[in-house]
């Protein structure tokens, strides 16, 4: 517990005392806002919900494309 506290300080002190630092956080935290949401959301959409209207039928659906013998 004592090295988790040391290491806990040693951040700490350091994003207290940066200035253009929490700006660049800031850039990072807003470029993996749109990576992981936005472009998750417009390239990857659920096409399960929209082909199936029960959780059974897209259950059955994917059981059936897993255990599908391909030659």
């Amino acid at each position: 517990m004592h090295l988790l506290n040391k290491i806990y300080d040693l951040y700490y002190d350091g994003f207290k005392s940066m200035k253009l630092g929490k700006k660049l956080w800031l850039l990072i935290v807003i470029k993996l806002f749109i990576l992981f949401v936005i472009i998750k959301w417009i390239f990857f959409p659920n096409v399960l919900k929209t082909k199936f209207d029960t959780d059974a039928q897209r259950s059955t659906y994917i059981l059936e494309q897993l255990t599908q013998h391909k030659e």
